[in-house]
């Protein structure tokens, strides 16, 4: 018999955040979050998104064992701008086993009705700052840090309770070698006729006072039409300035800027941590921010978190200028490879952006959706 749990006491929430180490002890290519962010996304009063989310966490028990786990969350804003009544899941992990799948959904969709909604769909977050797709694809190869990963079975599973597909991401491998692409080669024209150019930034804090918060109401801007996009608040671009800004190396954070010193185009990549947050089962301490130093230090794989253009600058050359500041700094520091961010398969703007470079696929991932 399957038992399920509201999540809303400190020792359960601990249970909903801890499940995944031991459901995913002997696989070596899942990647563990971030412990403390995990907290601070899952409590109302750290995450700023449930000003406009309501959200229920619940524990799924067999033979009274915790079994799996999973999020009900209803994105407000996201219904209004989409036009629809919606509870996503997220969070969703699970040993198995059909009847537990089953018991977690239910419980979801029963939630969700009882406030109106007449959709199910997911794995989705709160926004699109958390990690959401399925994994379908390359469940033989290590996870990027910021992304989902979940055994073969939880897709398959999903199909026979009617999920069907509402959306995929691809996520791909750009290499990068001392061959420059042919594009670089504009790159004084383009600074010239559009009068763009690259930020210099000593350090990540003088970035992020110049620039932090401008940057992401241009990620607002840039990715409104996308899949589910919700804006975020100043409270919560604050809380990912914190989180991101103290693991971001100036040489790897391209800001394309206007002749009037604007933002305009950004790009940010990181050394990719996921060796060394999985080496310290998410936890920073005792030894987790030495292993993160020294993956930040030296590494040869850097992962893109976000990379977007305002729509008015689009086809003018700032995504030129930015990759050629990006793929040099790559070569000076032994980088030679970039995984790419999850991209929507059908997003052909930012598709097209890598095809002067050679690429290889790394990931697929999928939302599913179903009536309830």
């Amino acid at each position: 018999m399957i038992t399920i749990k509201t999540a809303d006491t400190k020792p359960l929430l601990r249970e909903f955040v801890k499940f995944p180490l031991e459901l995913y002890k002997d696989c070596d290519n899942w990647v563990p979050a971030l412990e403390g962010d995990e907290y601070d996304t899952l409590r109302p009063e750290t995450n700023g998104a449930y000003e406009y989310c309501d959200a229920e966490l619940f524990l799924a028990y067999k033979d009274g064992r915790l079994v799996g786990r999973v999020a009900a969350i209803i994105n407000r804003k996201a219904n209004e701008t989409w036009g629809e009544k919606a509870v996503r899941f997220g969070w969703l992990d699970f040993i198995e086993d059909e009847e537990v799948l089953a018991a977690l959904i239910d419980k979801v969709a029963e939630w969700g009705r009882a406030r109106g909604c007449t959709f199910i769909k997911g794995p989705l977050g709160f926004t699109d700052m958390d990690k959401e797709g399925l994994l379908v694809e390359g469940y033989e190869k290590l996870s990027p840090f910021t992304c989902l990963y979940n055994y073969p079975y939880y897709d398959s599973m999903l199909q026979k309770l009617g999920f069907e597909k509402d959306v995929d991401w691809t996520q791909r491998i750009v290499k990068v070698t001392s061959d420059l692409p042919p594009m670089f080669q504009y790159a004084d024209l383009i600074e010239k006729r559009y009068g763009l150019t690259v930020a210099k930034c000593r350090s990540v804090s003088e970035m992020n006072e110049k620039y932090g918060l401008s940057i992401f109401h241009m990620y607002n801007e840039t990715f409104a039409p996308l899949f589910q996009f919700t804006p975020l608040t100043d409270r919560q671009i604050n809380r990912y300035l914190k989180t991101y800004v103290p693991i971001l190396i100036p040489d790897f954070v391209a800001i394309c800027l206007n002749r009037n010193g604007d933002p305009v185009g950004f790009a940010f990549c990181v050394p990719s941590l996921s060796k060394a947050v999985k080496a310290s089962k998410g936890k920073l301490v005792p030894f987790g921010f030495v292993r993160i130093l020294r993956a930040l230090r030296h590494n040869n794989t850097l992962e893109a978190l976000m990379i977007g253009i305002l729509p008015e600058y689009q086809g003018k050359g700032a995504n030129v200028l930015m990759f050629k500041y990006l793929h040099e700094n790559c070569i000076k520091h032994g980088i030679d490879r970039i995984i790419l961010n999850p991209q929507l398969e059908e997003n052909f703007k930012v598709q097209t952006l890598f095809e002067q470079y050679e690429t290889e696929p790394y990931m697929r991932r999928r939302a599913y959706c179903k009536a309830i």
